[in-house]
């Protein structure tokens, strides 16, 4: 069927219209993006001024140390969501000691801060191996330990043992420090409008990453956070 011109002279405007609406989305687009790469350079940089200097300075603090290596190691995550640069997760050999022990060291001073006991129950032997990205593994700790004393009450354990082909990280405090959340925060955090209450998501995306599993159970008894990983073929 042949397309009168009065049509195609009608349709010019609209078309118009949306091309100049899309080139104007697209220029603050680049400009959000120019501001958020500014903000991330000027982040970076104290971060890796600090990291220097306590890789110069002598007896420098380990807590502090690897809390900033994950301060560093979040700030390039972001960049690379700013910048479209989606990496495949650095897979190395990761003793779960390590992992777990340093995230415990982290968050002691904020416990004892908070007058909440930190303890660390291990049970796991010396030689258990993960295989996989060592610093998500131990952003998923962190953020088990953060949300038992942001969110719970009492005394926090974190206990860790191994079973058959698979590891256990428990994360155990006394119960929700609220009875009852207020119903306008619980719909702003199911609609995705909250700026925090990310931290069980990372955990949970970070052990099916990594071939595991998360589980979250609450009683009047306390909170459970478990994470399960399975232990390095080679050596677990």
């Amino acid at each position: 069927m042949a397309i009168e011109l009065p049509a195609i002279a009608a349709g010019l405007p609209m078309a118009a219209s949306f091309a100049m609406a899309g080139g104007f989305a697209a220029l603050r687009e680049g400009r959000r993006r120019t501001s958020l790469n500014a903000a991330m350079h000027e982040l970076r940089r104290p971060l890796q001024a600090l990291s220097l200097s306590l890789q110069t300075g002598a007896g420098a603090d380990r807590p502090i140390a690897s809390s900033l290596e994950m301060a560093i190691a979040a700030a390039e995550h972001l960049d690379r969501e700013i910048n479209g640069d989606r990496r495949a997760l650095k897979t190395a050999h990761v003793p779960l000691r390590s992992i777990v022990a340093a995230a415990v060291d982290r968050w002691r001073p904020a416990a004892v801060g908070l007058g909440r006991p930190l303890e660390l129950q291990w049970s796991a032997g010396d030689d258990a191996l993960l295989c996989g990205d060592r610093i998500a593994l131990a952003q998923a700790v962190d953020n088990l330990i953060s949300n038992a004393l942001r969110h719970g009450s009492g005394a926090v354990t974190v206990s860790a043992r191994c079973e058959p082909r698979r590891s256990l990280v428990i994360v155990r405090d006394q119960g929700r420090a609220l009875a009852r959340e207020n119903p306008v925060l619980l719909w702003m955090r199911l609609a995705g409008r909250r700026r925090h209450g990310h931290g069980l998501a990372i955990v949970r995306a970070t052990a099916a990453q990594h071939g595991g599993s998360f589980r979250l159970s609450t009683a009047r008894s306390g909170t459970e956070a478990k994470l399960i990983l399975p232990l390095d073929r080679e050596r677990g």
